[in-house]
């Protein structure tokens, strides 16, 4: 497997622990919409919800072990998620602070800094991927009779608290230098300012055709680099008053995607279907209003995305720069909103009574002056280098449209799997949130205009067997359908 691949299978893996947030953003947004003042002190009910969410968001190295462990395993057993956890505290109990003490024989006060944030996502996310490969390596493994209780999947747990102590003695002199080139990483951005926030924006929608943004956002979503935007953001007074976030400044990584998402690819979407052909504006609506509208309430940008990434580039890099200048604009202006899951409408109303939101309502001002941008921007540059998209192709090209409204999940499932070049062509199957994850024998052997009739808006290869097919939110529903049939 090529770097890149496996670069993508655990940037796939991230958004296990990830689906998480929507769940603490849910919580936390209602808790502080219903005490918007207190935030929590003077509502039990909203001290609860608060409380709640914040609990998800205190443990996320935790989560992030065991998720990534569960998503990178072969065959999703939850026996590598308890990999991940035994793995998790074996770690950050060997390398807490009196632990590292104890171990180097000093004061705790002599301690490295880096050992007090050693229950950190970079760890958990260390930890997840070696559990993981211990898990797939070893989880078929049988013992000798009088030890058979302990073969295969039993097997697994005791052998990562062991890989663990090991790996918990490399930490002990690696991890100090890890942690303080991170910190400098993130130094580095923050000093930028609002201009590495656009940067990280711009960096953000271009590595999306891989599938690599899920890493990236880790680096300025979470504390990979001491950024840890969205945490902090969603912590609210507590991270105030803990000296975590600065008002104005945390959430500056996440504020200027909500003109984007919510105006700026709508009106990408009304682009499109103006510069259609008369004969195809019919179908070319219903494709770009789904699209537009998943992307204007929930933030997922997929489907709408892929409908222009690789049959006109050059939009697509445009759609970059422009998210970079948004994310640059809402962070100079100190324009802030944050989100739990993606920049769309919900998180936007539930992050509103947030103490940490500033002046959210510009976002939308801000929204509306970027729909009218990425209007003009794509209807001139679609017609002034005649670019194919949605509504533009030849005949030919458009011969196969999509047929999948009236088939049930299990016909398509079976067509999914004719086009994807037969049965004995699949290695494995998985899902996120909009992509099927395909490992083929040969992605050479698919149909790709089958693929298109079936709902696919893009297909990216990588590598010689590495293939995403883009669906949209209902990746997931058909991948279990594919496995369903292939077993």
């Amino acid at each position: 497997m090529s770097v890149l691949s496996y670069a993508q299978k655990i940037g796939q893996a991230l958004m296990v622990p990830v689906a998480a947030l929507p769940a603490a953003a849910l919580l936390m947004g209602i808790g502080y919409w219903i005490d918007p003042d207190g935030w929590g002190a003077n509502s039990q009910l909203a001290a609860l919800l608060i409380k709640s969410g914040a609990a998800i968001i205190d443990n996320m190295g935790l989560l992030f072990a065991v998720g990534v462990a569960f998503g990178l395993a072969k065959d999703k057993h939850g026996s590598a998620a308890l990999s991940g956890l035994v793995g998790f505290y074996v770690v950050t109990t060997l390398l807490s602070p009196t632990g590292v003490a104890q171990l180097q024989h000093i004061d705790i006060s002599e301690v490295p800094a880096a050992f007090k944030k050693i229950n950190n996502q970079f760890i958990g996310i260390l930890i997840g991927v070696i559990s993981a490969e211990l898990y797939n390596r070893f989880y078929q493994v049988e013992l000798p009779k009088a030890l058979s209780f302990f073969s295969g999947k039993r097997l697994v747990p005791i052998l990562v608290s062991f890989v663990m102590i090991a790996v918990s003695f490399a930490l002990l002199y690696i991890w100090p230098h890890i942690f303080n080139a991170l910190v400098s990483f993130g130094e580095s951005i923050k000093d930028l300012g609002a201009v590495g926030a656009g940067i990280y924006g711009f960096f953000n929608r271009l590595l999306i055709p891989v599938g690599l943004h899920h890493a990236l956002n880790s680096v300025f979503w979470f504390d990979v680099a001491g950024i840890n935007d969205i945490p902090n953001f969603l912590g609210g007074a507590k991270s105030i008053a803990e000296g975590t976030a600065t008002v104005g400044v945390t959430g500056m990584y996440q504020a200027g995607f909500f003109p984007v998402m919510m105006f700026g690819l709508p009106g990408a979407a009304l682009a499109i279907y103006h510069c259609a052909k008369p004969n195809q504006k019919v179908q070319v609506a219903s494709i770009m209003l789904a699209g537009a509208l998943a992307s204007f309430f929930t933030g997922i940008t997929e489907p709408l995305e892929f409908s222009f990434m690789f049959v006109a580039p050059v939009l697509y890099v445009l759609h970059a720069l422009l998210t970079g200048i948004s994310v640059f604009i809402a962070a100079t202006m100190h324009w802030i909103a944050g989100f739990g899951f993606s920049a769309g409408l919900v998180d936007m109303v539930l992050s509103s009574r947030n103490p940490l939101a500033v002046s959210w309502y510009m976002l939308l001002v801000q929204g509306i002056v970027f729909f009218a941008i990425y209007y003009f921007v794509f209807r001139f540059a679609i017609n002034a280098f005649n670019l194919k998209t949605l509504g533009r192709e030849n005949k030919a090209e458009t011969a196969a449209a999509p047929t999948q409204s009236n088939q049930s999940r299990e016909e398509r499932a079976v067509k999914f799997i004719a086009a994807l070049g037969g049965s004995e062509n699949f290695k494995t199957v998985d899902a996120c949130i909009t992509r099927l994850r395909l490992t083929l024998v040969d992605h050479h052997n698919i149909n790709e205009d089958q693929l298109k009739a079936l709902g696919s808006k893009g297909n990216v290869k990588l590598g010689n067997d590495g293939l995403q097919v883009i669906l949209g939110p209902e990746a997931e529903l058909v991948a279990e359908a594919i496995k369903a049939k292939l077993k």
